[in-house]
């Protein structure tokens, strides 16, 4: 058969066989070119290889071991995660963390003057606050805020970073916390407050903030079930609820209303600065404790609001160049003593110890109360040397009373400070003697009857001969009670006392109100005891009230927050009679006599009548100013804390003093009204003193005889000599 030209058409075995014999064939050439590979393979020494294995399988065991411990601990962090997540209450349980009430505090017009307790002020949240609060938190506290899970380790290393710069431990100082971390800590990863279990509250709170290794570790995981439980915007909620920001106030609320006296929802770029930036130390950057350094970290927030895009150039120097200004009341700070001792009196369920949020009115009156600051200020800026550490306190009562005002010491603007005024007990003085010559009047004798002014002993039991001396140490012969009032006479005070019975002027002073230990000896009609100085303030109101016994008070009324009904009223007032009115009007004209034309002329004021009496204590240790006009009772008491004597200081000195400067500063625009006193002849000057016996003007009360006392004393006081 014809080909046509062409080559025969391969066989399929030719063609197989064809591939099956192209393999190449070893040769002999071939063999020596693959020579070289085994001089490679020679120049590989055997112990590089037996390494290179090794290492190998070390990594390979490496990355086995790596990748299952890895797996089995994250196995147990998301266990220990989802444990957490199951354990995590309502989001709203979570707001109002506090073991304490409030206590807030108003004034006589309602006004609030001071807090007391943990403020709350009622929730917020993320979305109520103001915009500019939400972001200067975020931008100050964690910028990353909603974009990472709870943790953020690039914040830890940086964290470590600074630590390490600043020459600390890694975990000591800055911390790299997330919002979300530091909420978890503020819940004590969700441990309650047992007081079965811890010592103290304080105990608590310390171990909440322990920073360790495992506690870091727990609070991580805390944190992460936090993110899964709740949204970004509810656990910046909780932040902004429970974050102390200073002057005992906790949460967003309860600092806007203390600082600046609005709602969170309202404040402004630079007010929010304030708050943020006190976040990293509330007690030290609260703007009630120092506003400049306030001022300063705001600056330093609004930077960073800046920085973050949260704020434009122009409003960050417009907030800068104008900063936030606290309220009228938290610039104030008036009444600090004032609280405390409202505090101390009331209940302790309702006020130290509450765990309600109460609302107290007071009997303060804000601005009686700035003029008592302003003039102890006045007199010691004027007239003490700078560096001296005298001390001096003030008490403002009306007549019922009702205190209007209390200085407990030079430091005004305080909290929680020694009151010299309720806690201070010091020898009274000559301020004492009124009640001794309210005694007498009582007894029916009168401001004109007398006395022989003379040397005079006593032979005390188990002391000896014992002889009182005037201050001048001279003496003044036969003189009218009002006269030895008026010049603070020693000789005729302790004559009387002991003539109508120390213990009848123990009882009026104390039925008076003066509840301190009275002293037992002669001594007792010269102010050898002790008192406060609220309590002889409180007697001489019972002077002007007609003679009556007072027991001072502040707290008018106190309320649940939200409750319309008070749960208490008024623990004070005008108490029993003690006195005769006729007595007592006319032992407010012998005081009257003091201010007059005697030792308290320092105390007169230009446009109204007032009464009062000094006081000075042996070595003047104490120096006391007492007395009152028709509208209100004030003292005052200066010395030393240590019981140093004043140098050159007398009750009609410096105390006289402030407590005119006082009293002029509480009358401003009250027209002036009289003393409801006797209006009897005025005392003789110190020349014109009759020598001549007078008969005391008997007026025994009704139903009662002429007592043995009642005796004594008109044969006293109505001739001879002893």
């Amino acid at each position: 058969m014809s080909n046509n030209g062409r080559k025969n058409p391969r066989l399929v075995a030719d063609d197989r066989r064809r591939k099956k014999t192209a393999k190449p064939q070893a040769t002999k050439s071939t063999r020596r070119k693959a020579a070289p590979k085994r001089k490679s393979g020679r120049r590989s020494p055997l112990v590089v290889r037996l390494f290179g294995g090794l290492f190998g399988w070390i990594f390979r065991l490496i990355w086995a071991a790596t990748w299952r411990i890895t797996a089995v601990v994250v196995l147990i962090i998301g266990m220990a995660v989802l444990y957490t997540y199951s354990t995590l209450p309502d989001v709203r349980e979570l707001l109002d963390g506090r073991a304490r009430g409030s206590v807030t505090l108003r004034d006589r017009d309602g006004e609030v003057f001071a807090w007391r307790g943990d403020q709350f002020g009622g929730v917020v949240t993320a979305e109520t606050v103001s915009p500019h609060l939400k972001n200067a938190v975020v931008a100050t506290e964690d910028k990353r805020f909603y974009r990472h899970f709870g943790i953020s380790p690039r914040g830890v290393a940086g964290a470590v970073r600074i630590n390490l710069s600043e020459g600390r431990g890694p975990l000591s100082g800055h911390g790299g916390s997330t919002i979300t971390q530091q909420t978890a800590k503020l819940l004590c990863l969700g441990v309650k407050y047992d007081k079965n279990l811890w010592e103290s509250e304080q105990d608590y709170v310390q171990d909440c903030r322990r920073g360790s290794l495992w506690r870091k570790a727990k609070e991580a995981i805390y944190a992460l079930a936090m993110e899964a439980k709740y949204t970004k915007n509810e656990i910046l909620s909780i932040y902004l609820n429970r974050a102390y920001m200073g002057s005992g106030a906790f949460g967003a609320e309860a600092a806007a209303q203390r600082y600046f006296g609005k709602h969170a929802a309202e404040l402004t770029p630079q007010e929010a600065a304030i708050m943020a930036g006190l976040l990293t130390a509330p007690t030290r950057l609260a703007p009630t404790t120092n506003l400049e350094r306030s001022h300063d970290r705001a600056a330093t927030v609004l930077r960073l609001m800046y920085q973050q895009g949260y704020l434009s150039e122009a409003e960050m120097e417009e907030a800068q160049n104008n900063p936030a200004m606290l309220s009228e009341a938290a610039e104030a700070q008036t009444g600090g003593y004032f609280a405390d001792w409202v505090m101390e009196s009331g209940p302790d369920f309702f006020t130290r110890d509450t765990t309600e949020d109460v609302l107290i009115s007071t009997t303060l009156d804000q601005r009686i109360q700035r003029a008592a600051e302003e003039a102890l200020q006045a007199v010691f800026d004027e007239k003490v040397k700078d560096g001296s550490k005298a001390q001096a306190a003030i008490v403002v009562m009306s007549a019922d009373g009702a205190v209007r005002a209390m200085v407990g010491g030079r430091k005004t603007k305080v909290t929680g400070a020694f009151n010299r005024a309720t806690m201070a007990n010091r020898q009274t003085g000559s301020a004492f003697k009124p009640f001794v010559y309210a005694t007498a009047l009582e007894l029916g004798y009168s401001y004109n009857s007398t006395v022989v002014d003379e040397p005079y002993c006593l032979n005390i039991p188990g002391s000896g001969r014992w002889c009182p001396e005037n201050y001048t140490r001279k003496h003044y012969g036969r003189v009218t009670l009002a006269d030895a009032l008026r010049r603070s006479l020693n000789v005729p005070a302790v004559k009387v006392s002991e003539a109508v019975g120390r213990e009848q002027v123990r009882k009026v002073a104390s039925d008076f109100g003066i509840e301190s230990s009275l002293a037992d000896g002669p001594a007792l009609a010269l102010g050898a005891s002790e008192s406060t100085l609220l309590e002889m303030t409180g007697a001489y109101a019972g002077i002007l009230n007609g003679g009556s016994s007072v027991t001072p008070y502040g707290l008018v009324e106190l309320s649940l927050l939200g409750e319309e009904e008070p749960m208490m009223g008024a623990g004070g007032g005008i108490g029993e009679r003690v006195i005769r009115e006729e007595a007592a009007k006319e032992l407010m004209f012998m005081m009257n006599q003091v201010v007059t034309t005697g030792t308290g002329g320092r105390a007169k004021l230009p446009d109204r009548e007032v009464a009062g009496k000094t006081g000075t204590t042996q070595a003047a240790r104490d120096a006391w100013f007492l007395g009152f006009s028709a509208d209100y009772v004030a003292g005052v008491w200066m010395g030393y804390d240590d019981n140093s004597p004043l140098q050159g200081v007398t009750g009609g000195g410096l105390p006289a003093e402030i407590w005119r400067e006082v009293m002029i500063r509480v009358h401003e625009g009250l027209e002036p009204k009289p003393l409801p006193m006797l209006r009897g002849q005025p005392v003789a000057s110190d020349r014109d003193i009759d020598p001549r016996p007078q008969q005391p003007q008997q007026q025994p009360q009704q139903g009662r005889g002429e007592s043995a006392v009642e005796r004594i004393l008109r044969d006293l006081l109505g001739g001879g000599n002893r």
